[in-house]
């Protein structure tokens, strides 16, 4: 088996408004089925997906906060991979109206209170970046992405990156893809993703991951 595993991103590329739908689901069980391990690579934090997606068993690990740390559905394992997020950033934005979401390391907004984040981190002299996924601005420490925590999890799986296809659909997926042996924009990406991707679906959303299960099953192979 060339491919040991599937490391994809969530809203955009699983989910289309937030959810799976059935056929999607079901080509993951497959995936599992053929002895393929599942990543979820999501900017979302945890609760937030467990508010839209019941099927986190399906994942052998996920890699929430856009990298900031790792799930394992199975045995309840959680570990961050990186500083807590910054209480005097949370307060500065705070203070200026920006709505913002908490999690455990990472802060975020939407545009175009990016700007309001970004210059929050100058005056407070911070090491902190910012990372966009269409309209929203996730604030994380340098150097954290999703590629960073996409190691993580295959770590824990003794899987060569080499041995992964990566899906995406957005910016902030240019760092999942880079890991990953095989990359693949599903129909609905960014232009600049297809751009730079191995593979692009002809299908969009859910129906571009099933298009890659399917392949992978029926031949180990995207070519």
């Amino acid at each position: 088996m060339r491919f040991r595993a599937i490391a994809s991103d969530y809203d955009g590329t699983l989910a289309q408004d937030g959810r799976v739908d059935r056929d999607t689901l079901a080509g993951l069980k497959r995936a599992r089925e053929s002895g393929r391990k599942l990543i979820l690579v999501t900017g979302r934090e945890l609760p937030s997906l467990r508010s839209v997606f019941s099927s986190l068993d399906l994942f052998d690990w996920i890699v929430a906060e856009n990298g900031a740390l790792i799930h394992n559905p199975g045995t309840g394992e959680e570990r961050l991979l990186c500083p807590a997020f910054s209480p005097e950033l949370v307060a500065n934005l705070r203070k200026q109206g920006v709505p913002l979401s908490v999690g455990k390391c990472m802060v975020a907004t939407v545009k175009p209170h990016d700007v309001a984040a970004l210059r929050a981190i100058r005056q407070l002299n911070l090491g902190l970046q910012v990372i966009f996924n269409n309209e929203s601005a996730m604030v994380l420490p340098r150097g954290t992405n999703k590629s960073t925590g996409l190691s993580a999890a295959l770590s824990e799986l003794g899987i060569s990156s080499e041995s992964v296809v990566g899906i995406g659909d957005a910016e902030n997926d240019h760092d999942l893809l880079s890991l990953c042996g095989c990359s693949v924009a599903v129909a609905n990406a960014i232009p600049a993703l297809k751009l730079r991707a191995d593979v692009v679906t002809g299908g969009s959303y859910g129906a571009g991951v099933l298009e890659v299960i399917e392949r992978l099953i029926d031949k180990d192979n995207l070519g």
